[in-house]
């Protein structure tokens, strides 16, 4: 079984709740190989959505740089950010969020859940195929016999 928690809770209470789990911290500031799992983690190669030729280090790298504000458009320089730092774009630097352009050139902006839907998810998901299958497969297999509690 695997079950998800946040990072703002406390350890001893999600051993309480799960006493024989596996603690995984798929975070980036996670301390071990698990990191990999993190949206900020910069695998490189991950193809940015609907935009044919481009592709980024990171998901969160696409999604913040997919990302328009009434003050900027999209920033094309977060894709090659491979510091793990520094990817967030903020409201106080650019102004309100106006969605996610769907594509460099696209002309359509989402809003949250569909950019979510059409842009973050199927990403990560990518990433997760394409970059750490082999987390994936442990994790998977460690489930079968033990509670895995991811935190993020």
């Amino acid at each position: 079984m695997i079950e998800i928690a946040s990072k703002r809770q406390k350890i001893e209470n999600i051993l309480k709740k799960y006493p024989n789990a596996i603690i995984a911290d798929v975070t980036s500031q996670a301390k071990d190989g698990l990191v990999r799992l993190s949206p900020f983690y910069p695998h490189g190669g991950i193809p940015v959505p609907f935009s044919e030729g481009y592709t980024a280090t990171c998901v969160e790298g696409i999604w913040q740089g997919l990302k328009v504000f009434e003050n900027e458009d999209v920033d094309i320089s977060m894709f090659g950010n491979d510091t793990m730092k520094g990817i967030k774009r903020t409201v106080r630097k650019h102004g309100r969020v106006l969605g996610h352009r769907k594509g460099v050139h696209g002309t359509q902006i989402l809003g949250y859940v569909d950019a979510k839907h059409l842009i973050y998810i199927p990403t990560y998901r990518w990433m997760l195929e394409h970059k750490a299958m082999d987390i994936i497969e442990r994790l998977r297999k460690a489930s079968e016999t033990k509670t895995i509690d991811g935190i993020r």
